[in-house]
């Protein structure tokens, strides 16, 4: 009996730890770029290379622990995860956190795709809502406690310290998982879809390298558009192969059910709008206003502490309200919340923030609760971890790709900004030296670069061109939710859920057949 327990806390444990990750680098980023000299473009693979790791293997993670056995998969990604941490707490340039930071997504990887198959296991279906919404919570909490934890950790000892807490954290969770969790495997042969992981992982890499580089080498260079196009190569690829190889990666038949496809575009377009935004957010709070880091993570607790209250409302709802009339609610809060956060001054305080983050956070609560059940609810219990699978997958692409993108964009902007704004001044012959430099981070050494009675002059325009640019970047973000809750209106449907298809007597071949309505 003891031992569905010790299941529940190791794989909670793990999962607080690598979800932990996602959040807890924002607030430390303007530090790791004084102590390690980092631009811009280093900071966005900071974040990226641990999401690109995290979606590309999640999929082929479930694969192999369905072969070799589950909780030695889940061990082995616990201890890939602790070393990767390590290592990045003692990496001595930027190059070797981000080479840390993929190692680290790779071990995130390996126990989030084996987490809810380690807990349908432990429990009996009957036991199996109890577990899954402790496990719920702990994903809500870790999201929530990641920029103050941050803030703490990186103000009070140093920015290496936010990876140093996962030593011990991991280390426990280890002896938990070797003590108390049992081995399962899935019954009969399965085989690993190398190629299809192969094309998958490197259409995302290609994609994530040209969006981060479009603003410093151009839209037009040959890197980026090389990566580009490499990145749609790939992509046609491996939509080929899932289709012509017997254990595919992702079953394209899921992409029949309207509801499923709308979770996706959903998952997608929380990641890519409001969790991408945060990076930017901070770097504004601390880079332009001033803030610490200790005072920017604690400015976020308006943001996350809604979205825990409100995560805890939608999972009262969710059994009672149709997810669709959570989702799409959810997300028309979010675009409004980002459009609120529109329009601050570099120069007054934080509190601009408060209106945005108040609608943002209650909204993102009652998009992530009903959000899962679009990926599980739709199949049966036997595809239930592919489809979960492919619902966090689609999650960590939104992080990469709306990281780079938006980064991608606002550099851009702010270079444009600062060029201008020094037009007519004694700099003005340098003005696109010093905007290309403010855009990549170096906002500090300019201003120290240039002569002494201009610096606060420079540093004034420099701080409206981040406001203006960030204000660039809110609205895109803000289209991307509303498009978002338009797809899930329409998309979303309750008569896509499988158990309303088995109460309607359909054939699991109807199941997957499109239908209107």
């Amino acid at each position: 009996m003891a031992r569905k327990w010790l299941t529940l806390t190791a794989v909670c444990t793990g999962v607080f730890m690598l979800l932990l990750d996602v959040t807890i680098v924002n607030v430390a980023l303007p530090d790791i770029q004084k102590d390690l000299n980092s631009n811009l473009s280093d900071l966005q693979w900071v974040v990226d290379a641990y999401a690109l790791s995290l979606a590309a293997l999640l999929l082929t993670s479930g694969t192999i622990a369905d072969i070799v056995g589950r909780r030695l998969v889940f061990a082995t990604g616990i201890v890939v995860f602790t070393v990767g941490s390590l290592a990045c707490g003692l990496a001595p340039n930027i190059l070797t956190l981000i080479i840390a930071r993929l190692a680290q997504g790779v071990g995130g990887a390996i126990m989030f795709a084996t987490a809810l198959a380690l807990l349908a296991q432990a429990f009996a279906p009957r036991e199996r809502g109890i577990a899954f919404g402790v496990f719920g919570a702990v994903t809500g909490v870790s999201v929530a406690v990641g920029p103050v934890l941050g803030g703490v950790l990186t103000t009070g000892l140093s920015w290496h310290w936010i990876f140093f807490v996962n030593i011990p954290v991991g280390i426990i969770a280890l002896v938990i998982t070797i003590v108390g969790v049992d081995e399962s495997k899935a019954p009969g042969t399965h085989k690993i879809d190398w190629l299809g992981c192969v094309t998958f992982s490197a259409a995302l890499a290609f994609l994530v390298f040209g969006l981060i580089r479009s603003h410093a080498d151009g839209w037009g260079s040959l890197q980026v558009s090389g990566s580009l196009i490499a990145a749609a190569v790939l992509l046609i690829a491996f939509a080929v192969v899932e289709r012509t190889v017997a254990e595919p990666m992702v079953d394209a038949s899921l992409f029949r059910v309207p509801t499923f496809t709308g979770g996706l575009i959903a998952a997608w377009a929380i990641s890519a709008s409001m969790f991408s935004l945060l990076t930017y957010i901070v770097i504004y709070l601390q880079g332009t206003m001033g803030y610490s880091a200790l005072q920017a993570g604690l400015y976020f607790l308006p943001f996350s502490g809604l979205v825990f209250v409100s995560a805890a409302i939608a999972g009262r709802l969710s059994d009672k309200v149709p997810a669709r009339w959570l989702i799409t609610p959810g997300f028309i809060l979010v675009g409004i919340g980002l459009l609120l956060m529109r329009g601050t001054d570099p120069t007054g305080g934080w509190t601009q923030f408060i209106p945005g983050f108040i609608v943002a956070g209650v909204g993102t609560g009652l998009i992530n609760v009903p959000l899962a059940s679009t990926a599980v609810g739709v199949v049966e219990q036997s595809r239930a971890g592919m489809a979960s699978g492919m619902n966090s997958t689609f999650r960590q692409i939104g992080i990469a790709t709306g990281v780079a993108l938006l980064g991608s964009l606002l550099a851009s902007r702010l270079s444009d900004n600062v060029q201008s704004a020094l037009a007519g001044t004694p700099l003005a012959d340098k003005g696109r030296e010093i905007g290309d430099a403010v855009a990549n981070g170096a906002a500090a050494q300019v201003i120290d670069s240039v002569p002494a009675p201009l610096r606060a002059m420079v540093a004034e325009r420099a701080g409206r061109g981040y406001a203006d640019a960030l204000d660039l970047i809110l609205l895109i973000a803000a289209c991307i939710a509303g498009i978002a809750a338009v797809s899930a209106a329409v998309l979303i449907r309750s008569k896509d859920f499988h158990a309303a298809r088995v109460e309607a007597g359909q054939t699991p071949q109807e199941d997957l057949a499109p239908v209107d309505g």
